[in-house]
C-alpha cells in the first residue's frame, strides 16, 4: 500500500516521547520535498491508513525512502524509531490497528552530511526535510524477508553475493530460494536454495553466492552491451527482486579500464531536482557516457536508468565545502553507500569530499598579475586530505575512489577547473594545463553559469558577481558566453586526452538560471548543443579559438576503433577538405583552416563511413 495522502506542518520538534503538535496541518505531496516549507528546520508529516494485512499475516512492514535528514517516526502515538541516513530505507515492523496514524518528524542535518542540499547550489525548496522518495506499508507473514543486498563478485568465482534479512515472529527452520535470470539478453537461469533457521522474535541473515560459468558484463554506452541480471529471493510465497550487473573498473596511468577495455569519459555533474530518468535521457542526448552525482545520493531510479542507458556513475558521498567532519560517521556512510548502491553496474567510482576549499570568491582576470595569483593558488596547496584519504579506505579495495574533488590549491584527485568563470578566459585552460598537466587527467567540474530568464533577483546556484563580471547584456549574451566557455574547455581537454571530464552542470536547479546547460524545466540553453558537439565520440575541432588567419584542426577519437574519413571546412567564402585518419583513443592533425576577416561562422564537417558530424564556431 502506497502512502500518498499526507499533511504537514512546520514544528519546533518534539522534545519527549510524544509526536510533535501543530496548530494547522496543510496537505502536501509525498514523495518529494514540501516546497511550501522552504527554510524550515523541522517539518512534521502526518497520514492515516487502514490495516494493510490480509489472511494470516500477523504483522505489517513500514518502509520510508529518501527520509531526509534526521527523522523520528511515531505510529498511533508510540515512537517506532529514528533514522538519519536518507539513502538507506527506514523499515519498521509493527502490529497495526484497524485505523492507524503515522507521524514522521524530519529535521535538517546537524552534521556535514547534508551535502549539496545544505548549500546555496540548490533552492531552499529542494532541501526541505521530508520523505523525498516515498512511503509504503504492507502486511507480512510470521516470517518474512525484509531486506536484500546484492554485491557483484568480480573475482573467481564470478557471480553475485546475496544477503537476505529474514525477520521471524515465530521460530523457523526452512529454506530460502535464490534465483538468477538474464535481464534482456539470452542466457540460462539458475535456482538454488539455502537453509534458514531463527528463534521466535529474532532476525537472521542468510548469505548465498550464485556463481556464473559464462558471465556477461555491463559496459558504458559505445563500448559494449549493457548486460544485466535479475536476482530474486523467494521465501514462503514472498519474492524480492534486485536488478544488478557485472563490471570491473580500474584506473592506471593512461586512464580508465572497464572490463579491461580502455575508455574515455565525457559527461555532466547532476544536481538534485530534475526527473531522474529524464536527466539520464538528456545526458545521453548530449553524447555523455558518464555522470557525476554531485555531493548527494540520488534515488535508485536514477542509477537504474544509468544502468539501462550505459552511463558510468561517479557517486559522491553527501559531503561538500570547507570544514572538518566526523570521519567515523563518514566511514559508516561510505559502507552504507557501497552496500546499497554497489548492486548497480553503473556505479563505477566514488568521491569522498567535494570542494573542501572555497574557490576564488571574486573572478580573477587574465593578465600577468592574475596569472601569478592563479599559479600561487595552485602551488600553495596546504589542504590536509588525511581525513578524506582515511574515508576513502572504507570503500572496498577494488573500488575506484577520489578522496578529494576540488579546486586549485587542494592538490585534488579530481580537479574543479573554471577558466572563463573563476579566473582568466576559457582559452587559458591550455596555459593552466601546460604548467600543471595532472590537473587535466580527471576533471570533476568545469563550466560557466548562464541566465534562463530575464527576471532580476538572486538565483540559487549562480554567482551573480562572477556572471556579471563576464557578461551583462541579457539572457542571449549570457547563454552565448556559457556556450563558448564549455565548448572551449571541453575541446581542449579532449585534445589533451583527458581521462574523464564532467561539465557542471546538466540542469539548472533554479528557474532563473544556473550552471546547467539545460534550464530547470529541461529547455535547452545555448550551451547544450555546444557540449553535445564537443562530446561527439569522434569529432573535428579547431586547435585554437577562431580568429582571422590560419588555424589548425585536430581530430579526436575516443572510441576503441581506428577511423578515417573526409574533413570539410567552411569559413566565409573560404573552404577546403582533406582526408583524415586517427587511431583508437588518439588525436590526429587535420587540415589548416583559413579564416577571412569577414567570416562570422566556421564549420567543420567530418564525414565518416557510418555517420557525419558537424562542429560550428561563431566568431
Amino acid at each position: 500500500m502506497t502512502l500518498d495522502e499526507w499533511s504537514a506542518a512546520e514544528v519546533e520538534g518534539a522534545t519527549g516521547a510524544s509526536p510533535p503538535a501543530a496548530d494547522e496541518w496543510t496537505a502536501v505531496e509525498v514523495p518529494g520535498p514540501a516546497g511550501r516549507f522552504a527554510g524550515a528546520d523541522t517539518v512534521a508529516y502526518r497520514t492515516r491508513f487502514p490495516d494493510p494485512r490480509d489472511g494470516d499475516q500477523p504483522r505489517a512492514l513500514l518502509t520510508l525512502k529518501g527520509l531526509y535528514a534526521r527523522a523520528r517516526i511515531w505510529l498511533n502515538g508510540d515512537l517506532l524509531g529514528t533514522h538519519d541516513t536518507y539513502f538507506e530505507p527506514a523499515r519498521f515492523r509493527f502490529e497495526p490497528e484497524a485505523d492507524n496514524e503515522l507521524v514522521v518528524e524530519c529535521r535538517s542535518p546537524d552534521d556535514r552530511f547534508g551535502g549539496v542540499f545544505e548549500t546555496d547550489a540548490v533552492p531552499a525548496e529542494t532541501s526541505v526535510p521530508g520523505i523525498h522518495w516515498g512511503a509504503e506499508v504492507e502486511g507480512i507473514g510470521p516470517a518474512a524477508v525484509t531486506d536484500v543486498d546484492v554485491r557483484p563478485r568480480l573475482t573467481d568465482p564470478v557471480g553475485f553475493d546475496i544477503r537476505a534479512t529474514v525477520d521471524a515472529a515465530e521460530a523457523i527452520d526452512d529454506s530460502v530460494t535464490f534465483s538468477l535470470r538474464p535481464g534482456g539478453f539470452r542466457g540460462s537461469g539458475l535456482m538454488e536454495q539455502a537453509p534458514v533457521t531463527a528463534a521466535a522474535g529474532g532476525t537472521t541473515t542468510v548469505e548465498h553466492t550464485i556463481e556464473l560459468d559464462e558471465p556477461r558484463y555491463w559496459y558504458p554506452r559505445g563500448h559494449g552491451p549493457q548486460h544485466r541480471y535479475e536476482v530474486s529471493v523467494r521465501f514462503r510465497g514472498q519474492e524480492v527482486t534486485r536488478s544488478t550487473g557485472l563490471r570491473t573498473v580500474e584506473r592506471d596511468e593512461d586512464g580508465f579500464l572497464v572490463n579491461g577495455r580502455r575508455i574515455r569519459l565525457r559527461g555532466f555533474n547532476r544536481l538534485p531536482g530534475g526527473d531522474p530518468e529524464d536527466d539520464v535521457d538528456r545526458a545521453v542526448e548530449a553524447n555523455a557516457n558518464f555522470v557525476r552525482a554531485h555531493a548527494h545520493v540520488p534515488s535508485h531510479e536514477f542509477h537504474s536508468a544509468c544502468d539501462e542507458a550505459g552511463l558510468l556513475v561517479f557517486q559522491d558521498l553527501p559531503l561538500t565545502g570547507p570544514g572538518g567532519y566526523d570521519v567515523g560517521r563518514a566511514k559508516t556512510l561510505a559502507a552504507i553507500l557501497q552496500r546499497r548502491y554497489g548492486q548497480h553496474p553503473s556505479v563505477g567510482m566514488y568521491g569522498v569530499h567535494d570542494g573542501p576549499r572555497t574557490a576564488f570568491e571574486d573572478p580573477v582576470g587574465s593578465g600577468r598579475t592574475a596569472r601569478y595569483r592563479i599559479r600561487w593558488r595552485v602551488w600553495r596547496s596546504d589542504y590536509n586530505a588525511t581525513p578524506d584519504e582515511s574515508v576513502a579506505g572504507a570503500f572496498p579495495d577494488d573500488a575506484v575512489v577520489f578522496p578529494v574533488a576540488g579546486p586549485l590549491g587542494t592538490d585534488p584527485d579530481a580537479a574543479h577547473l573554471y577558466p572563463g568563470w573563476d579566473y582568466g578566459k576559457a582559452a587559458d585552460v591550455d596555459w593552466l594545463l601546460d604548467r600543471n598537466p595532472s590537473l587535466g587527467e580527471v576533471v570533476s567540474e568545469f563550466g560557466a553559469g548562464a541566465l534562463a530568464t530575464d527576471e532580476d533577483g538572486d538565483v540559487a546556484g549562480l554567482d551573480r558577481r562572477k556572471h556579471d563580471a563576464h557578461v551583462t547584456d541579457g539572457v542571449e549574451a549570457s547563454q552565448a558566453y556559457q556556450a563558448n566557455v564549455v565548448k572551449t574547455v571541453a575541446e581542449s581537454l579532449r585534445r589533451r586526452g583527458s581521462h574523464a571530464m564532467a561539465t557542471y552542470a546538466l540542469r539548472d536547479a533554479d528557474v532563473g538560471g544556473g550552471m546547467g546547460v539545460l534550464a530547470s524545466d529541461g529547455t535547452e540553453k545555448t550551451a547544450f548543443d555546444a557540449v553535445a558537439d564537443a562530446y561527439e565520440p569522434v569529432q573535428a575541432t579547431l586547435s585554437a579559438p577562431p580568429s582571422p588567419g590560419e588555424v589548425e584542426t585536430t581530430v579526436v577519437n575516443d572510441t576503441g576503433d581506428s577511423v578515417s574519413g573526409t574533413l570539410t571546412w567552411q569559413a566565409g567564402e573560404q573552404a577546403g577538405e582533406d582526408q583524415v585518419a586517427v587511431d583508437a583513443f588518439e588525436r590526429s592533425a587535420g587540415p589548416t583552416v583559413t579564416i577571412p576577416g569577414d567570416a562570422d561562422v566556421v564549420t567543420l564537417t567530418l564525414s565518416l563511413p557510418d555517420r557525419t558530424v558537424e562542429n560550428r564556431y561563431r566568431l
